[in-house]
């Protein structure tokens, strides 16, 4: 069946849906909103609608971004408005059939918005809001809204259109339009994307490959798993293009074995792929052949460097080889000419080819073409994934999507790119988000992680936690990774534990700059990021918990000391029975004391003292042995 044929019978479908005469739900069923009860309100909803004779479409489909508001659910009448709601819990669910759907009352308080006509909803339109107001959805322009287990919805939506028009192109120009969009890789080193397509195509060997990188390591992983289970397609379509543009016929999917659904929903889409003739011999008539095989890693986050992926896809141990090397697109895979990229870089390429390569170009800055995409998470208000134009600056995205800190906390630090991403202070908010922009504020734009940070963070504490993680994923063959990071970690242990000296600030700088410099891959070149930055702009939290024995955030739990207010203790002994060592005493009615040197620290007093009464306080400090 020739491809108009294919896209006229998949439109006639998805347009049945969108004027269905029937109710139609659209689960937020990725595992985000299948960890918030999403898949629990689905089974209320059917139950419901068996019980009330209710006939109604109910469809699962990907993360349409604000994890904040999962589970999220949206309803769409005959002839009405698609209405989100947020946070639908069973209760909830129930509460919607009842008063929505059988009695007409849209619930406003519960909608995160509507798309389409509003009527007379007093609902706001879900783009104006200021969570998706300021977001460009290029990327995740079908997110939330298609079926992904259906190729159908897909293809309605433009979906093989980038690969049946490429199919008529000549490799070149394919690789002109990626050139002329600007795009640049998103694993993380922003490498042109068109120039290493380039020096696929020029690899003369007649075995080549081309293989996705869907493992990065969180927070990359987390939205490469948000693509692969909202729409696999578009990552199969950009390898599929991928292939015939550099002259592959074998594609491989690096992907977590810890992600079920995303293996699933990709092991769907290539077999739908194959039926449609979109994969497999003679794509569409054209005389090419492709296939995708599907690997399943075991999360290992030095498998996003490229030589250690492809050796952990021949079934050998995943560690970066040592330099001088080739690039992969000379010698990689099974020693073969290997075109990797990761799972966003592969969503781009259909639209850009379908588009072409100008309409990306629009988008972003000079240096920066497209979107950025990332994990918001953190003291944020609204977290989640968010897709924005290259050089939105950090504050818009903190206090106009992300909503603000939490509880109204002052901001502290915010970090980008993932673990080994810098931290940057307050002076950096204007800072626009792109490659450069960031790589010179001290940070990087990673895979696209965004933690945000308030007034009660530690930025010690911060410093040992992201170090831990990429101290235990060292491969271990770089001396100065493998022992430097441990040193570091060592010494940073010492100092949250009070057990710091003066002289240790200089030797986490010397150490991190030799770790950095003297590493094989991206791991451990850029390890010693958030402990480097954090001396840069938080050196006095280092120096406050080293010469003051003081945690300023007041987070390091053995530089801080619980303390009974004599003042207000009533001795109503909630403290005492909560202690789990006994080191609160003090007779019923009467004044309660913590013995310091029982004490652990573990803040159950604080949590069980009525809050009426405040008696516990958390000081700053260690006291000794009966101090107040």
């Amino acid at each position: 069946m020739i491809f108009s044929e294919i896209k006229k019978r998949a439109e006639a479908e998805w347009d049945q849906l969108q004027h269905s005469k029937e109710l139609t739900l659209f689960i937020g069923a990725a595992t985000c909103g299948r960890s918030a009860g999403a898949l629990e309100a689905k089974k209320t909803f059917q139950d419901e609608f068996e019980k009330r004779g209710i006939r109604a479409n109910i469809i699962e489909v990907g993360c349409l971004g604000p994890c904040w508001a999962e589970p999220l659910i949206s309803i769409v009448k005959p002839g009405g408005p698609n209405i989100f709601y947020k946070n639908v819990t069973t209760e909830r669910a129930t509460e919607l059939v009842e008063k929505f759907i059988v009695a007409g009352d849209p619930l406003p308080e519960y909608a995160l918005g509507l798309v389409g006509d509003k009527g007379d909803y007093s609902i706001p339109v879900l783009w104006d809001m200021p969570n998706f107001k300021s977001q460009e959805r290029v990327l995740f322009r079908n997110f939330g809204f298609i079926d992904p287990t259906n190729i159908n919805h897909y293809i309605a939506n433009d979906g093989y259109s980038g690969l049946n028009k490429a199919l008529s192109m000549k490799p070149a120009e394919l690789i002109e339009e990626i050139k002329t969009s600007g795009l640049r890789g998103r694993g993380g080193g922003g490498f042109s994307v068109g120039r290493k397509w380039e020096a696929g195509l020029a690899a003369k060997e007649k075995q080549k490959y081309v293989v996705c990188n869907a493992d990065e390591g969180d927070p990359g992983a987390f939205m490469d798993r948000s693509v692969l289970e909202g729409e696999p397609h578009s990552v199969l379509e950009g390898m599929i293009i991928a292939g015939y543009t550099i002259g592959a016929q074998t594609g491989y999917i690096y992907v977590r074995a810890e992600y079920p659904l995303a293996v699933k929903r990709l092991q769907g889409a290539i077999q739908q792929a194959k039926d449609m003739g979109f994969l497999g011999e003679n794509i569409m008539g054209s005389g090419f052949s492709f296939e995708i095989l599907i690997f399943q890693g075991a999360g290992a986050f030095v498998c996003g460097e490229s030589t250690a992926l492809t050796l952990s896809i021949e079934g050998k141990r995943g560690m970066p080889k040592a330099a001088p090397r080739p690039r992969t697109t000379e010698v990689g895979l099974f020693d073969k000419p290997t075109l990797l990229n990761n799972v966003k870089t592969f969503s781009y390429i259909p639209q850009i080819i379908n588009k072409g390569g100008a309409w990306l170009s629009g988008i972003g800055t000079k240096d920066s073409k497209g979107t950025a995409v990332f994990a918001l998470t953190g003291m944020v208000n609204n977290c989640g994934l968010i897709e924005v134009p290259m050089g939105t600056t950090i504050r818009e995205i903190i206090y106009d999507i992300g909503g603000g800190i939490t509880d109204d906390k002052a901001f502290k630090a915010v970090q980008t790119g993932g673990p080994s991403g810098g931290c940057l202070p307050e002076e950096f908010l204007d800072t626009p988000v792109d490659y450069d922009s960031l790589t010179a504020a001290g940070s990087m734009m990673g895979s696209g992680g965004m933690v945000i940070m308030d007034e009660t963070t530690c930025m010690v504490e911060v410093a040992r936690y992201f170090l831990d993680f990429t101290q235990k994923e060292s491969c271990g063959q770089c001396t100065l990774c493998k022992l430097g990071t441990k040193q570091m970690l060592n010494i940073l242990e010492d100092i949250v534990a009070g057990k710091g000296r003066p002289e240790d600030i200089d030797t986490l700088f010397n150490i991190g700059k030799a770790v950095n410099t003297g590493s094989l891959c991206g791991l451990g070149q850029s390890a010693a990021n958030p402990v480097l930055t954090t001396i840069k702009y938080f050196r006095e939290e280092y120096e406050a918990h080293i010469n003051d024995k003081i945690c300023p955030a007041m987070q390091c739990k053995e530089l801080l000391s619980y303390v009974i207010n004599a003042d207000t203790c009533i001795g109503c002994t909630a403290c005492a029975k909560a202690c789990p060592v006994e080191a609160i005493t003090g007779e019923k009615k009467q004044v309660h004391v913590i013995d310091q040197a029982k004490c652990i620290r573990c803040g159950m007093c604080l949590e069980k003292c009525p809050k009426k009464i405040r008696a516990v306080e958390c000081v700053p400090g260690r006291l000794n042995e009966g101090g107040k």
